[in-house]
């Protein structure tokens, strides 16, 4: 499948001066808010969310299309100290799509090397190869239902390790038998936590739940807490 290389995927969301070189040390931020870590292996944790501004991607059913304009320019040390008065070890990277911005990638560094426990939400259509190794991955891997399945960066694949994770979102039996196939394919329940997660308003819960006991599928069935509790609300 053809994948989206990084520098195409980020060309609109950088930020860049007259000369049309990237100004450095910013980064275009929709949020920074304290609230409970909703899913995958850090759910229930208080967490700092930090959501970049921009996405390359238009997923049927994307929660945050607030975030895919707009938003503030602020320096990386800002950010940073930010993050710090809210007094939590936990912190998540997330969007939109934050590798679409190029300095997302100093920004996890920076925030590693401040001590923090640190996840990348990610949408799996650019390179994670440039992603600090201390930082979990929590790779979303787009199936049919989500429209958006032609735009997976299938060689990110090969680079997962047991600190990262993969997410499913479901959005029907077809797409249960997809991403079962995927899992196959690729070995993935070997490499790292396989999450899968209920399309809001597709299928139910239970549905998916049952389909994961009778297959005996060796996948984590998660729900996004954050929904339940707050529904959606921004910045919770």
């Amino acid at each position: 499948m053809k994948a989206v290389s990084t520098a195409a995927a980020a060309a609109s969301f950088d930020d860049t001066g007259a000369s049309g070189t990237a100004t450095p040390d910013r980064l275009r931020i929709t949020e920074i808010f304290l609230s409970l870590q909703g899913e995958a292996r850090d759910a229930g944790w208080p967490t700092v969310f930090v959501r970049l501004t921009g996405c390359p991607l238009r997923c049927q059913y994307c929660d945050t299309a607030y975030a895919f304009h707009g938003g503030e320019w602020r320096e990386i040390d800002a950010i940073v100290d930010e993050v710090a008065t809210h007094g939590v070890q936990h912190v998540c990277v997330t969007g939109g799509e934050p590798l679409a911005q190029r300095r997302c990638i100093q920004l996890l560094k920076r925030l590693c090397d401040a001590g923090y426990n640190v996840s990348l939400e990610t949408s799996g259509a650019i390179d994670i190869a440039e992603v600090d190794p201390r930082v979990s991955r929590v790779l979303d891997i787009k199936t049919p239902g989500s429209a958006e399945a032609h735009r997976n960066r299938w060689d990110n694949i090969a680079l997962l390790t047991p600190h990262d994770q993969v997410k499913f979102v479901i959005c029907s039996r077809e797409d249960f038998d997809w991403a079962k196939t995927v899992i196959a394919e690729h070995a993935l329940t070997e490499r790292c936590d396989v999450l899968f997660s209920p399309s809001h308003a597709q299928i139910t819960p239970r549905a998916l739940a049952d389909w994961i006991v009778a297959e005996k599928l060796p996948v984590r069935f998660q729900m996004q807490l954050h929904k339940i509790l707050w529904n959606d609300e921004p910045g919770r």
